[in-house]
This record gives C-alpha cells, sequence and structure tokens, in this order.
C-alpha cells in the first residue's frame, strides 16, 4: 500500500476532543506525520476567526488550510486567503426570504472576511467577538458572506432542515453539523471541492489522501479521498459512507490511525 501524501482532518468531533481541545498524543503524531514530508491539511466548518490559536499546533505554523466549510482556502504561514467564495447580498437576500417563507421564524447570521453579524432575533450559542454587528441583515450584507448561518430553536430540528433544503434549491450549497441551524455556503462550494482544489494545485491526487470526519459536511471530502475514515462517534450517515472506521474523537481516532499507517 502507497502511503498518503496528504492527510485531511475535520477538527470538532474528528480531530478534537469534546472539549474543544487537541490533545497533547495526538499533536505529537501530528508533528511526526509532518517530519515524515506528509501534508497535514485542516477542512472545517470553523470559520476563521476561530483558528489562530489552533495553526501553530496542527499545521505547525505552515501550510494551507480549508475554513467555512470551503468558502476560503488559506495560508497558515502567510495569514492570507489564498481563496474565497463567498455569497453575495443580491442573490443571498432572495434565498434567505425563501427559507423564512418555508420555515417562518428563521433567524439570520452571517460569516464574512470582514466579521460576523447577525439579525437581532439569532442566538449566539458562542462566545462573540468584540466586533459583532447585529442590525437588519440587509444592511450587514455588504461584503460576501462566506456562510450564511439559518437557524430555528423552536421547530423540530427534522422538520427544519427538509424545509430549508427544499427552500434554497440551486440557489446555494446547504449542510448542517448540529441540529436547529443550517449552515449555507455558495453554490458548489464544499469542503471536498475546496480540497480537491488544493490537491489538484498540490500535484496531489485523490489516491494519495486520507480524510477523516464525523458529519454530514464532510461527506463530499471523505467521498473524493481516496482513503476515508469516519470516527467512531460520527453521524450515521457518515459512518455508512466512511471507507473505515477509527476510534472515536475522545480516543485519538485520528491520531490512532495515522500512528498505525507511518508505523510512527
Amino acid at each position: 500500500m502507497t502511503l498518503p501524501r496528504l492527510v485531511a482532518t475535520d477538527l470538532d468531533g474528528t480531530l478534537l476532543g469534546d472539549d474543544g481541545r487537541l490533545s497533547a498524543h495526538t499533536e505529537d503524531v501530528l508533528r511526526r506525520v509532518q517530519e515524515l514530508g506528509v501534508r497535514v491539511v485542516v477542512v472545517t466548518a470553523r470559520p476563521l476567526r476561530w483558528m489562530d490559536e489552533l495553526w501553530d499546533r496542527i499545521g505547525g505554523g505552515r501550510g494551507v488550510g480549508i475554513v467555512s466549510n470551503g468558502a476560503i482556502t488559506y495560508d497558515i504561514e502567510s495569514r492570507e486567503v489564498l481563496h474565497l467564495h463567498g455569497i453575495e447580498a443580491a442573490a443571498g437576500l432572495t434565498m434567505v426570504e425563501a427559507v423564512r417563507a418555508a420555515a417562518p421564524g428563521t433567524a439570520f447570521a452571517l460569516e464574512c472576511l470582514g466579521g460576523y453579524r447577525h439579525e437581532p432575533a439569532y442566538v449566539d450559542l458562542h462566545p462573540t467577538p468584540a466586533d459583532m454587528r447585529v442590525g437588519d441583515l440587509a444592511g450587514l450584507w455588504d461584503e460576501p458572506a462566506v456562510k450564511v448561518l439559518a437557524q430555528h430553536l423552536t421547530m423540530d430540528a427534522d422538520e427544519f432542515r427538509a424545509r430549508a433544503i427544499e427552500a434554497i434549491g440551486e440557489q446555494a450549497t446547504p449542510t448542517w453539523t448540529t441540529d436547529h441551524l443550517m449552515e449555507i455556503s455558495a453554490v458548489g462550494v464544499t469542503k471536498g471541492g475546496a480540497l480537491a482544489a488544493l490537491c489538484q494545485r498540490l500535484g496531489v491526487s485523490p489516491g494519495e489522501v486520507v480524510a477523516f470526519g464525523d458529519m454530514p459536511n464532510d461527506l463530499a471530502m471523505l467521498s473524493w479521498a481516496g482513503t476515508s475514515y469516519a470516527v467512531a462517534n460520527a453521524h450515521e450517515s457518515v459512518r455508512t459512507a466512511a471507507d473505515h472506521l477509527a476510534p472515536a474523537n475522545t480516543d485519538d481516532g485520528v491520531a490512532v490511525v495515522l500512528a498505525g499507517l507511518y508505523g510512527l
């Protein structure tokens, strides 16, 4: 078996523990894998603003990362955006109204390169940045949104998801990582698409990639990679789609698999 030249991994629920932290063991394995000349690429739904503390520990302060479900490809060493694919306001506001009509009471937030902003009705479930803006969505949408967040805290989660996906149709790319929240990217934007584009630039084929994930937003990445692993705690759809099953994130599953593959 030819060893993978590139490791692509999701973060939350996959590489990180349930506390959102990187274990010392996993950090050590990632460092040793990279010392063998293997690239490690983080492919996450997290926004860019959540990554500053992790880049050095995961990527050694170098390489490339993919954030916001594939909307941004980022050069870690120079701290520069290499590629951004967002949703413009004109198309986005039309899509938002379609979701509101299908699921009355939906509240929206925008993740943009220039900052995070949301409507008054949107409930923040994570610590909010100091520069957060709150107001009318049309007024807030002054640059492309790398991710639109649609939230409905009272409707049945499956019902909300079904209504939102139908309303969005082909206007954008919807996915999800948690109940009551849809993550909406521009048309064609997925973790798999961004990873494929990056690998093409690097001269890495799908067969030279091993990928790890846990949620439906990882499916495009796992299906593209030549070898795919779902962690044991993954969503059922991900466990079904992946080639292999790794131990759970709380058991350093990614590190266990990589240590075995590379004989560490």
